[in-house]
Parts: structure tokens; C-alpha cells; sequence
């Protein structure tokens, strides 16, 4: 038993290296395609929620129902596909145009890593949106992000801003985290809804950074940085940090973290803005409880409930990758997937012995 729980023990630490190594292999293949790829084209991807969820139920239906049963559907189906178009007749028989009766809801998508690279994709999605959506319309934004670069998420709210500045509803769904700067854009939405376990809040900043000064002089090497300007540097990895160094790095931090709570207060202004930005998170129900989301619910609610009352569409751009690229992130994505499945296999064994 004792061998068996320690070679589990080697296995899973061997496995996490492995995972940390492929990790960082793949963010610098997939940091390396984004900056290539910023100056490439693309094309959107726009797909009608609506008929997919149609496909679902008449999948569903061919399946469970019987013969007479989904005859007697089709004769229901092709009465009420008569009275809609009757309908519609009607309303253009009398000036009306029915495609502005038919409220529109866009989706789009925002995965955020710490340099919310996503960004230069949202922008041109909601730029796209902009040119066909109206005050009758909405846009709503499934949000996934433990925050990063003050500035890069500094631009990733402002892109949403331009939603809200066109007098169009915006909806952030959650449904795991946005937290720190993945809030600093949520709090932007006229109506914020979160998983009931979704992570929500740390209205904070954090810097933290090595110094390896100590060493450097046990090592017998000196290091020089030459600046003009009093604060040009403050802090630094190699050199011997003064406490005045030390206190206008902090003063800066309290600076940002005042700003950050002004823009929270601005557009959320029921919040408690001194309860909440204590660096603090909160799960779905709790973050309604202080008024940091509206409501608690998955996407998925959301969107199918939108479906009875509007057209959906997802709005998605896509950079043109090529052949080896594909493959890449292919490969890429079948490490990763074999690694979890061993991880997950490892966990299970050694909780099942213990």
C-alpha cells in the first residue's frame, strides 16, 4: 500500500512538471501566433441560437416520440410556420416592417489572460455589432477572466464603454470567474448575472517581483541601472531597493487601486465600494448579496430564455490560420487533454487506496 501511495506521489509530481512545461510551451507558441496575428485578416462567424436550439429539440424529438406523434407535430409545426407568415402579411399590408418588431441579441465571447489579449478580437466584434445593432437591441458578453495588466484591461472596459455609449443593453454573463480587471470590465454592464459558484470581486492590485540583490553581492557582481528622472525607476529585480523606492511603488499601487474603486462606484453605485474593494472575492449568491451582480444564473439560462423573446446570434472573429498553425495548436491541445486525463486517473487511484 505505502508503494503503491508513493509511487502515485512521484507519478502526480512527475505528471505536474510535465503539465507546467507544456503549459508554458503553449503560451509562448500561442502569445507568438497572437502578435503575428494582429496584423492579419480574418472574418466573422456569426451562427442564429435560435435554429441550433430547434436542431436540438427536433433531434430530440425524432428520437423519444413515435411515428404518429411527430406526424401530429409536423401538421402543429407547419399550422403556426402558416399563421406567423399570415401574420406577417398582414403587418406589411399595413406599413409595418416586421424585421424591426424582432428584437436582436448579440453574444459574444471574452476569454481573458493576463494580457487580455482577446481584446483585439472583442473590438472588432463589437465594431461589427455597432453597425447593425439599435437602443431596441442588446449585446450580451460571456465573460471569463482572473484578471491581469491594469492598462490591458483598462482598454478591454473601454471597448465595452462604446456598447453602453450607443444606449444598448449590455449583459456580462459569468460562469466562473471575473475577478480583478475581468471585473473592471463586468461592472460596465447594465445588468451583471453569474453562476451560483462563479467567482466574483478582487477589487484590488497586486505587484510583487523578485530581487536577486543579495545574491548578485554574495556572487561578487554589480549591477547599474542609470535613469533620468526621480521615479523613472522605483523598485527593480537586481539592484538594492531604498524604503523611499519602496514607498512610491506603493503610492502608485494606492493610486490605481483609488481609480479602480471610483470606476467600480461609477458604474455600479449601489455598491458598498469600501465593504467590496478590500481585494476581497465572492461566490454567485454572495456577490449578489452585495450588489456586485444583479442576478444568479448560467449563460446558458439566459440565452435559451433570450431565444423565446428575441433572435440570437453569436459574433465571433477569426483570424485565418494556416495548415501548420492548425496543426500546432492541435497538438497542442491533445497533450493537454492526455495530460488531464492521466491527472484525473492518478487522483482518482489514490483517493480510492486512501
Amino acid at each position: 500500500m505505502e508503494f503503491i501511495a508513493d509511487y502515485g506521489s512521484f507519478l502526480l509530481k512527475t505528471v505536474t512538471l510535465v503539465v507546467a512545461i507544456l503549459v508554458v510551451a503553449g503560451g509562448m507558441i500561442a502569445l507568438g501566433s497572437r502578435q503575428k496575428k494582429s496584423g492579419s485578416e480574418g472574418e466573422l462567424k456569426i451562427r442564429k441560437l435560435n435554429e441550433q436550439l430547434e436542431d436540438y429539440k427536433e433531434q430530440l424529438e425524432n428520437e423519444i416520440n413515435t411515428e404518429a406523434t411527430l406526424k401530429q407535430l409536423e401538421k402543429d409545426r407547419k399550422k403556426e410556420d402558416k399563421a406567423k407568415q399570415k401574420a406577417e402579411k398582414k403587418a406589411a399590408s399595413a406599413g409595418a416592417d416586421a424585421s424591426k418588431e424582432t428584437k436582436r441579441v448579440y453574444v459574444i465571447d471574452f476569454d481573458g489572460d493576463i494580457k487580455a489579449s482577446d481584446v483585439d478580437l472583442m473590438r472588432r466584434e463589437i465594431t461589427a455589432i455597432l453597425t447593425m445593432a439599435t437602443k431596441d437591441d442588446e449585446v450580451v458578453v460571456r465573460l471569463e477572466s482572473g484578471g491581469g495588466m491594469v492598462h490591458s484591461y483598462g482598454l478591454a472596459a473601454s471597448q465595452l464603454k462604446r456598447i453602453r455609449d450607443k444606449g444598448i443593453q449590455l449583459t456580462v454573463c459569468i460562469d466562473k470567474v471575473a475577478a480583478s480587471g475581468g471585473y473592471m470590465m463586468a461592472c460596465l454592464a447594465d445588468r451583471v448575472v453569474a453562476a451560483p459558484f462563479a467567482i466574483v470581486g478582487s477589487i484590488g492590485v497586486v505587484a510583487q517581483l523578485p530581487n536577486f540583490n543579495k545574491l548578485l553581492k554574495k556572487n561578487d557582481v554589480d549591477f547599474e541601472m542609470f535613469t533620468a528622472g526621480e521615479y523613472k525607476r522605483t523598485v527593480t529585480m537586481f539592484g538594492e531597493n531604498t524604503d523611499k523606492a519602496r514607498e512610491k511603488f506603493q503610492s502608485d499601487l494606492n493610486d490605481t487601486h483609488v481609480l479602480f474603486k471610483q470606476h467600480v462606484k461609477q458604474f455600479r453605485p449601489r455598491v458598498d465600494i469600501d465593504a467590496v474593494a478590500t481585494g476581497d472575492i465572492w461566490y454567485g449568491q454572495q456577490a449578489l448579496d452585495q450588489k456586485l451582480i444583479d442576478e444568479v444564473g448560467t449563460s446558458d439560462d439566459y440565452l435559451v430564455s433570450a431565444c423565446e423573446r428575441a433572435d440570437v446570434y453569436t459574433v465571433a472573429y477569426e483570424y485565418r490560420r494556416s495548415f501548420q498553425e492548425r496543426m500546432g495548436f492541435a497538438a497542442q491541445a491533445g497533450f493537454e487533454r492526455a495530460v488531464t486525463r492521466v491527472l484525473t486517473a492518478v487522483q482518482n487511484q489514490m483517493q480510492t487506496k486512501g
